[in-house]
């Protein structure tokens, strides 16, 4: 079993008043029955945390499961040891004292020069060494062993027998590794330091369970297990310290706080009662407390119902759409939204063309299969072209060849020519079976195939792109570097250039202070020359001084001109780099959009904390909420209403976190498929919606104005949009 916090951990008893017909929650890998659900998640979510040790190969961090799956799988390992070595290996491992690697390399050296029947070595023969496997033990005297051999070939087949000496046997390896001989160890044992074996095995192997002599004062028999002096000594120890420190009023503040924490562990440790650690989130979201560090959640929104269908048949209806939708193409329907088709079910005057073609587009698909369906129509000698007057022929042939029961009731009707007047169970059934055999076509599962490998290839070529980039990264980092580096040595060669240039200047000034005072010793003694010499000293200095001063002039300039250089270098640095982030961001909007394209199935956003889901399907604005039982739906078809949904999420919980995530991954193009008129009715903040919301009210402007042009004139009635269903086209069918 895995350890816990190094020791062994104990399930939970069944129950023992359980009723046969009684609902209980099971751990599907330990069996434990629980009755309460919070006790059951406590346990599961203390089964998930990685606070787990495999007890046969010491393996940590490990959930239960993991280290069982590790325990399964070293126990294995472990029934590969060779029977005929294991008595040997326990009577080293009982009381030994050794570390686990100590005691491993001992066994280890001690059993190379073990010999048993079935152990295959080499042997010395002709002066080489050539496989062999001991088939019996011929012991003449007790310093004298010889071993009858086998000699094998490459392929392990037998080629002779003959007689050996122990010494011309040699062991190249040991025929198991180090591991399984570490697990063997503590699979053998209930204890470490010393090791101790069970007793059933020490017994089935004849080995004694009494502790040596130089350990009886070190360890005793407690509930049949050894447990040392010392550990229980100390424990002891410190616990009177502890009272003792307890008790004591305050000389020592440090020794104070020290007795007051260990009668706070003892008081905890007689009562039984464990010690609180802080909780790492996130967690199971119904074990998640309100704390005091708590943002404040607002109300959860309640969610719309107002659909026309009823409440057991949003889901089917939901389905339905979102496959007619996501293979549109496939059918050669024309896309239509969800209001649309909720509207065309629930219509009963007539059959809405709508409705038509997306039996008729579903019902061409299983006779291009060349299956079951197609059989049944040639064998009624129908037309291979379904269109708007002989559509319900085909679907009743389609509900024959089904034989369900609650659906061939309503052939009759259809026939009849009343396929309206079905109400939307029937209706939503039909297509659901419709769909369901779509499903299993060939053409449907290669459409499915090919999807997947463009998916694959997508994924593929943007994990491409990011390993590059990433490259590219690393390499401009370690140039970064390398030339950082080098900067750093050549500002520390001008630090020393620049020393050696302020020492030289100051040795230059002091030399021409003291040819000033010679000059002027040479002066005093000739006047006469005096003048003269000063004149064309004045005359050849001062061209150099003019010199100097155009440099110092000029030099500024061309400082300049380096500045504006450098910025706009700068400027280009930074328009690369945008241009590049732009791009960056282009191309994964670009692999988003394509995977998206290429759908495969819808999957929910997630779950809340009572497991309700949350749905977004692409190609509409709304957020649809199912209930954990699937028997209530509803809808979120604001922006308002989103963010006040994801400001109700506890992301302390794993379901609502996630949730979260996937709201606020999604945000933006959930609400750019917003309706605009709802937007608009909110005033919606965001830039890409206020720009549909004035094309819409330009476009209801003119409108309005081409209208008024005379009053005499009476104007066409507006549209009613809850008819649009009416007016369907299908732009995509088949001649």
């Amino acid at each position: 079993m895995p350890l816990l916090k190094r020791k062994p951990f104990s399930l939970v008893e069944p129950p023992e008043d359980l009723e046969s017909s009684e609902l209980v929650y099971q751990v599907r890998f330990t069996k434990e029955i629980f009755k309460d659900y919070l006790e059951y998640l406590n346990r599961i979510n203390l089964y998930r945390r990685r606070v787990w040790v495999c007890k046969v190969t010491g393996k940590t961090s490990l959930t239960y499961e993991e280290a069982l799956v590790s325990e399964k799988r070293a126990a294995e390992k472990v029934q590969q040891f060779p029977k005929e070595l294991m008595a040997p290996s326990l009577c080293i491992i009982q009381y030994s004292t050794l570390s686990l690697k100590d005691l491993a390399d001992k066994i280890a050296e001690k059993l190379r020069h073990h010999l048993f029947v079935g152990a295959e070595l080499y042997g010395r023969k002709d002066n080489d060494l050539f496989p062999c496997k001991i088939s019996k033990v011929l012991e003449e005297a007790p310093e004298k062993i010889q071993y009858e051999v086998t000699w094998l070939d490459k392929n392990k087949k037998v080629m002779e027998n003959s007689l050996v000496n122990g010494e011309d046997l040699v062991h190249k390896k040991l025929p198991f590794s180090r591991a399984v001989l570490k697990s063997f160890i503590r699979e053998s044992t209930y204890r470490s330091a010393p090791w101790v074996l069970h007793d059933k095995l020490a017994q089935h192997h004849g080995i004694s369970t009494d502790p040596p002599e130089e350990l009886r004062s070190q360890v005793f028999f407690k509930d049949g297990q050894v447990v040392c002096y010392k550990k229980r000594r100390k424990n002891e120890e410190d616990s009177k310290s502890g009272m003792e420190v307890k008790k004591e009023s305050g000389k020592n503040k440090r020794k104070k706080i020290d007795g007051e924490r260990f009668g706070v562990a003892i008081m905890e440790k007689e009562n039984d009662r464990p010690v609180e650690e802080p909780i790492k989130y996130p967690i199971d979201d119904l074990l998640v407390q309100p704390g005091p560090d708590d943002p404040i959640f607002p109300d959860r929104p309640s969610p719309l119902r107002d659909f026309n269908v009823p409440m057991d048949c949003v889901g089917d209806l939901l389905m339905v759409w979102d496959f007619c939708s996501s293979f549109s193409r496939l059918l050669h329907l024309w896309p239509f939204t969800f209001e649309d088709f909720e509207n065309a079910i629930c219509h009963k005057d007539s059959s809405p063309i709508l409705l038509v073609e997306s039996h008729s587009a579903l019902l061409r698909l299983l006779i291009k299969d060349d299956g079951e369906y197609l059989l049944a129509v040639e064998k009624r000698n129908r037309k291979l072209k379904i269109t708007q007057i002989n559509w319900t022929e085909y679907l009743c042939d389609f509900l024959e060849l089904m034989q369900l029961p609650e659906l061939c009731t309503y052939i009759a009707t259809i026939k009849r020519g009343h396929y309206g007047l079905l109400d939307a169970h029937a209706k939503l059934g039909i297509l659901r079976e419709l769909i369901n055999k779509v499903l299993q076509t060939d053409i449907f599962r290669e459409k499915l195939d090919d999807v997947i490998e463009q998916w694959q290839e997508l994924g593929a070529t943007r994990r491409g792109e990011a390993l590059e980039e990433a490259r590219k990264k690393r390499e401009e980092k370690e140039h970064s570097k390398a030339e950082s580096d080098a900067n750093g040595l050549t500002d520390q060669k001008c630090l020393e250039n620049i020393e050696n240039v302020a020492a030289n200047d100051n040795l230059s000034k002091q030399n021409g202070h003291i040819e000033k005072k010679g000059k002027g010793e040479v002066l005093s003694y000739q006047q006469g020359n005096a003048s003269g010499t000063c004149d064309n000293n004045f005359l050849s200095t001062a061209p150099k001084k003019a010199k100097k001063q155009n440099l110092d002039v000029e030099a500024p300039a061309d400082n300049g001109k380096d500045s504006r250089k450098e910025g706009l270098k700068y400027l280009k640095d930074d328009k690369k780099e945008e241009t590049e982030r732009s791009n960056k961001e282009q191309r994964r909007e670009f692999y988003e959009r394509e995977m998206e394209k290429r759908v495969i199935r819808t999957n929910p956003l997630g779950r809340d904390r009572h497991c309700n889901r949350y749905w977004w399907p692409r190609r509409d604005g709304r957020i649809f909420f199912e209930s954990s039982d699937s028997k209530e739906w509803g809808y979120y078809s604001s922006k308002e209403e989103l963010d006040a949904l994801m400001g109700s999420l506890n992301i302390k919980g794993e379901r609502e976190r996630a949730l979260k995530k996937q709201l606020e991954k999604f945000h933006s193009r959930i609400c750019w498929r917003i309706p605009v008129h709802i937007c608009t009715s909110l005033c919606v903040c965001s830039a890409e919606l206020q720009k549909r919301s004035k094309v819409l009210a330009h476009k209801i402007a003119l409108e309005e104005a081409v209208l008024r042009r005379s009053t005499r004139v009476r104007a066409p009635p507006r549209e009613n949009p809850a008819n649009a269903f009416l007016r369907y086209v299908n732009k995509w069918k088949e001649d």
